[in-house]
């Protein structure tokens, strides 16, 4: 089955002054800047929007993006793309970003409540072309086709995935992560890690997807503790800036899984950032989900560089378990009852719903083990 990926990508350092030649190869003229007040405080985005304008470009900045976008925020960036005239988005930061920008991008094409498109394939029109510059290596969201994004009306995160959403052009640029914090670093290289664990074990998963979720476990077991010791250290950057990419558009053409389902109803309903929230139950769900699949989550030991190439699956598979946790641990990834704003009667009383939310989501059914409500319930008890 054929990839389906950017049209462009750039993986190096300095990426990111590539945009206005992107931009133009694109037929546009005139740019829609998505990005969050702290990269437009920062600078990032204003030197972004400096290369565009030097390049010719009429550019209007949105830097409204919030942590978990919703819907709200995407239509107001859809307002101010239409009042632009805006014929590209040029998106400049994490995950949220990058994914308000192409649910940005869409609307037009696509009226009517957000919610009405969640799922696979239910976009009916395409939008604009997306320039993605990601900030972040970990959500691999430059890659993908897909968008997460909360419904203010049901405090529930959609999932939208369709080609329609693939950004047209990847500008992943490794001085943009170079700034990123040690607890960031943390948080987002897990979730590249995820990524590329759940897209190699997913019941989705083709030839194709394997060599690029493969690449991403490898990766991450080489440069992720290195890039969160010292943010400095370039190579371990730039390697987890590809596995990012490499993550992204492995899980994007395969699926995710549980961790994921999981991860969604903890960012709407206690506003745990999508990265700590995968890193967080990571360990949990792949210990549950192991005996479904223990040859393909030895591969991922052996990968990781945990498990030597000759160990037995049995003994991979229980060294990628104590692998999770010691790396966790190392990052100083917190447990659910560490995180802000968790209380244990509310978490509690949200369980059922959660449960119910994650099953919704659809990517449990892509899990090597397939969860009742009640075994997920009984596994953010675990995590907590």
């Amino acid at each position: 089955m054929p990839l389906v990926l950017p049209r462009s990508t750039w993986i190096e350092p300095g990426a990111r002054r590539r945009v206005a030649e992107e931009a133009a190869r694109l037929d546009a003229a005139r740019a829609l800047l998505v990005t969050d007040a702290h990269l437009r405080a920062a600078g990032v985005a204003d030197e972004v929007a400096g290369l565009l304008r030097d390049g010719g470009f009429a550019v209007e900045v949105f830097d409204e993006v919030e942590p978990d976008p919703s819907d709200a925020t995407v239509d107001e960036g859809r307002a101010r793309l239409v009042a632009h005239e805006a014929d590209v988005v040029v998106a400049v930061g994490g995950g949220s970003v990058l994914d308000a920008a192409k649910a940005i991008a869409v609307r037009g094409a696509n009226p009517g409540p957000l919610r009405d498109r969640q799922g696979y394939g239910r976009l009916s029109g395409a939008g604009l072309p997306v320039v993605a510059l990601p900030t972040t290596a970990g959500t691999g969201s430059e890659a993908t086709r897909v968008v997460v994004i909360t419904d203010t009306a049901t405090d529930t995160k959609m999932m939208l995935l369709d080609d329609r959403l693939v950004p047209a052009v990847a500008l992943v640029d490794v001085e943009l992560s170079a700034t990123m914090p040690p607890a960031l670093t943390a948080h987002v290289g897990v979730d590249t890690l995820t990524h590329g664990i759940e897209a190699y074990v997913s019941r989705r998963a083709t030839p194709e997807t394997d060599e690029l979720a493969g690449s991403c476990v490898a990766l991450c077991g080489a440069h992720l503790e290195a890039a969160w010791r010292d943010g400095r250290d370039l190579d371990a950057r730039a390697g987890m800036a590809r596995a990012a990419y490499e993550g992204g558009a492995a899980f994007s053409n395969s699926s995710v899984c549980l961790v994921h389902g999981m991860s969604r109803p903890l960012g709407a309903l206690f506003h745990v950032p999508h990265g700590l929230s995968n890193a967080v139950l990571l360990p949990t769900v792949t210990a549950y989900s192991l005996p479904g699949a223990p040859a393909r989550y030895a591969d991922v030991a052996r990968l990781l560089g945990v498990a030597a190439g000759g160990a037995s699956d049995e003994a991979a598979g229980a060294a990628l378990l104590d692998a999770l946790e010691g790396l966790n641990a190392r990052l100083e990834i917190p447990r659910l009852r560490d995180l802000r704003g968790m209380d244990r009667e509310r978490f509690e009383a949200a369980l059922p719903k959660m449960a119910r939310d994650a099953l919704d989501s659809g990517s449990p059914e892509r899990n090597p083990v397939v969860p009742t409500a009640e075994e997920i319930e009984e596994l953010y008890r675990r995590a907590w």
